[in-house]
């Protein structure tokens, strides 16, 4: 299944496993890569919900997998702690073995140019062109197109409609969104993307160590039970609707709309609705069944029907294989 993204990455399969908070352990990123996908790190799930020293995090995986891994780096220019911690995570990750980087959320520049410095690539999420543009300009290598499919913080446009727009940069192009089967892979190949990012469809799994209540709620899920809500992050959030999601809706305050755009304000409130985010979620992955839960997940959950094994999902996306398209 050789595609431009596969010859980047020198992995067997076009996947990436997307980096999850709160849902990325070690034992799911490796088994991931050990698939011949590549499974990337996301560094708070790392740290603050697994509870792993950054570096001892990485050795785990490495000792589980000698295969590629990546690493997820939010650019979140709210708090400044924050920001030296990820560039010291950066070095460590390259330190260690880590050569591909999926950036996110603001310039990719810095990210660019220690990466590629130490023969690394760096991908970047876009939702629409102009990001796509300002990515390119600060050189990236290839970019992750976050369609409306997508779970977490999701995209406008439909995968058909995102890669129109993308098709005609000249860099590899990453579906990312709605991968929930073999049918969605495929698809998303004959399209003319180099690969797929698949993030919900790796949560129900045996490898991922999320509560066996959010796993099932995936697979319990349709598409219509996946809902947009402001109240998690600020910012709209793809989530399956709980009747907790529904008992309070899913429109942020108008104090707090007000807050996030007034220019004094904005820092603060993004922190604020950070942290607190970093904490419900990580509560409402590893508990069971309760009135407050907030459980990211994308459409993708239409073709979910089981809880099955990193190994067998991938093997059956590589039984797609034959001619890629492209």
């Amino acid at each position: 299944m050789e595609t431009e993204l596969t010859k980047i990455l020198n992995i067997e399969v076009p996947i990436i496993g997307g980096a999850m908070y709160p849902c990325s352990n070690p034992e799911l990123v490796a088994a991931i890569s050990e698939a011949g996908a590549i499974g990337i790190v996301q560094p708070l799930a790392l740290t603050y919900v697994w509870g792993h020293d950054f570096r001892e995090g990485l050795k785990k995986i490495k000792s589980l997998t000698s295969k590629p891994f990546g690493m997820n780096v939010l650019l979140e220019k709210s708090s400044r702690t924050y920001e030296k911690r990820m560039r010291d995570w950066v070095e460590i990750a390259l330190e260690e073995g880590c050569r591909f980087f999926i950036t996110a959320l603001g310039n990719p520049k810095e990210i660019v140019q220690v990466a590629k410095a130490a023969g690394g690539y760096v991908f970047h999420d876009v939702t629409e062109r102009k990001w796509a543009l300002k990515a390119i300009e600060n050189g990236v290598d290839g970019l992750i197109g976050v369609n409306n499919r997508a779970g977490g913080h999701a995209g406008t446009q439909s995968p058909d409609d995102l890669f129109a727009q993308l098709k005609g940069l000249k860099l590899p192009l990453v579906c990312a969104g709605g991968i929930g089967d073999e049918k969605d892979f495929r698809r998303a190949l004959e399209i003319g993307y180099a690969g797929v990012q698949i993030g919900t469809r790796f949560i129900a799994t045996k490898e991922c160590r999320a509560h066996e209540d959010y796993k099932q709620a995936i697979v319990a899920a349709r598409e219509s039970d996946i809902v947009l809500t402001e109240r998690v992050t600020g910012i709209p959030l793809s989530v399956i609707q709980t009747p907790y999601v529904k008992q309070i809706g899913t429109k942020a305050s108008a104090l707090a709309r007000y807050l996030l755009r007034h220019r004094k304000t904005k820092e603060w409130m993004r922190l604020f609705y950070n942290l607190r985010a970093l904490f419900n979620m990580k509560r409402s992955a590893l508990r069971g069944l309760s009135t407050k839960d907030y459980w990211q997940a994308g459409k993708s959950v239409e073709h979910i029907h089981k809880i099955e094994s990193v190994k067998d999902i991938v093997g059956t996306f590589r039984g797609q294989g034959g001619q890629v398209p492209g």
